[in-house]
């Protein structure tokens, strides 16, 4: 997915992940715990300082030496009083601790070393994509360094639904769903049904519903990702919460519990890309962003707008330049009534695709009610309508796939009807159950094709195809494909 950075809270593991880390360059944002006894100060017994101050004296002279440890938190949620700070700062220096410290991940400044530098203000729950661009200076929008947040329900897909739930709870939803949702505020899917009902109508049927889930968590994780790096460096950083769950869950994950991707993995592999093209939801904007430190020229950055029937109303192609670790603004692509697909391609010299995006986008933007803010996520009384979409006429996709040695395989789809294929994901699955194989790791997925288009992917299974295995092709708006596998490449 391109991140670059673990989060650690307390549970800090094994050696194996900070060696791991060390080795891949991966940063590991490490510190102390949130909501038990670390953190309930006004509990603390006497001996229990002495207790904390050890375990940090334990957990510094381990983790001092991995260059991945770029920063300790010696508070979560919140600041340690003053004398336990302070007692943390001395420890940290006696161990020659030669990385940053903060107070905690929240905003809340101390009277020993003053402001954090970073903010803990939510979202943990569903808001719809364009928050992310329109908070600019209160909550979680792309500004500062936001240590942990969230576009809140990841939804796996229909089949791990109905591998994860009893029959009776699968459809419609129950309050056995909760019980794989979070605890308090979190234990329920109301805000985002709310979402999901006002732009994309109420879903029939659980297939129905974990279509259209997939598509507002990769809608959701990709605006996220994108917005604070289109807006380097008013924005610092961001940390997804969370990357996964340790039990079957229906919230925050990025890859589920079975290590199957869904629709929030791919957002953020697509809004990560280092050399990249992205549109902004507040001002209609095409951007280039560049994470890489060696400066780009000679590129070429295009836009169509089509409607759902593919008609295009919109195109411009530029020249672009943009800067080593910058973000190069191209031109705004208008607002055209009801819901409009847009294509966006970045090509280099030689006129070879180097990123390209796929939005739905309205003439609309969502309304925020941000007085009625709490710390986890911001209601909209009004919402962009894309509930057009659910008359998209029906495309056509052909599918192969081909495998090149016993873990790597490609797969190729083509687009041969008059209609866009919107939301097309690929999956191996076994033959006998219909479950995806995984680990997996793809390319790229749940990809849209115009009349004409094809796309190659390429799909990786580190154990390996254990035979009885088929390709299944879906999307929003076309029948399923089934696809036999070709026999491995010799090559």
């Amino acid at each position: 997915m391109s991140l670059n950075t673990v989060r650690l809270e307390g549970k800090l593991g094994t050696e194996d992940i900070f060696n791991i880390a060390d080795e891949m360059g991966v940063m590991i944002m490490a510190g102390w715990c949130c909501c038990d006894h670390w953190e309930h100060w006004d509990k603390w017994a006497q001996g229990d300082l002495a207790i904390a101050n050890a375990s940090l004296y334990s957990q510094i002279s381990r983790l001092r030496a991995h260059p991945s440890v770029f920063v300790w938190l010696n508070g979560s949620d919140g600041p340690p009083p003053a004398e336990v700070e302070s007692t943390y700062i001395a420890t940290l220096k006696e161990r020659d601790w030669a990385n940053p410290f903060i107070s905690s991940a929240s905003t809340r400044a101390t009277t020993v070393t003053g402001p954090s530098g970073v903010k803990m203000t939510g979202p943990y729950d569903y808001v719809p994509p364009e928050y992310w661009y329109i908070d600019k200076q209160k909550y979680g929008g792309a500004y500062g360094f936001n240590t942990e947040t969230s576009p809140g329900p990841a939804i796996p897909s229909a089949m791990n639904v109905r591998r994860t739930l009893p029959k009776s709870s699968w459809w419609p939803q129950d309050d056995v769903w909760n019980f794989h949702g979070g605890l308090g505020e979190f234990a329920q899917f109301t805000n985002f049904n709310t979402g999901m009902k006002a732009q994309f109508g109420e879903a029939k049927d659980l297939d129905e519903y974990a279509r259209k889930a997939q598509w507002m968590a990769y809608d959701g994780e990709r605006a996220m990702f994108e917005a604070y790096s289109a807006n380097k460096y008013t924005s610092t950083g961001v940390i997804q919460w969370m990357l996964n769950n340790g039990w079957p869950s229906f919230i925050w994950h990025l890859y589920d519990y079975y290590l199957v991707p869904g629709g929030g993995y791919f957002g953020a592999k697509k809004a990560n890309e280092p050399l990249h093209i992205l549109y902004r939801f507040d001002d209609r904007s095409i951007a280039v962003v560049n994470s890489e430190l060696v400066a780009h020229d000679g590129l070429e950055a295009s836009a169509r707008l089509l409607d759902l029937a593919g008609k295009e109303v919109f195109s411009k192609k530029v020249p672009v330049t943009v800067g080593a670790d910058a973000v190069t603004t191209l031109f705004a692509v208008p607002a055209e009534k009801g819901s409009h697909f847009l294509k966006l391609e970045l090509k280099d010299k030689t006129g070879k695709t180097v990123s390209d995006n796929f939005y739905v986008v309205s003439d609309k933007l969502a309304e925020f009610d941000w007085e009625k803010s709490t710390f986890f996520y911001t209601p909209s009384p009004s919402f962009a309508d894309y509930k057009d979409l659910d008359g998209l006429a029906k495309g056509a996709v052909a599918a192969r796939l081909r495998w090149i040695n016993p873990t790597r395989a490609e797969v190729h789809l083509s687009n041969g009807g008059k209609n866009i294929a919107f939301l097309l994901h690929a999956q191996i699955v076994k033959s006998s159950s219909g479950e995806e194989l995984a680990p997996v790791l793809w390319s790229d997925n749940f990809v849209s094709l115009l009349p004409g288009e094809n796309r190659i992917l390429t799909v990786t299974l580190p154990s390996g195809n254990k035979g009885g295995s088929e390709l299944r092709v879906d999307g929003w708006n076309v029948e399923p494909v089934t696809v036999k596998a070709l026999a491995a490449s010799k090559k």
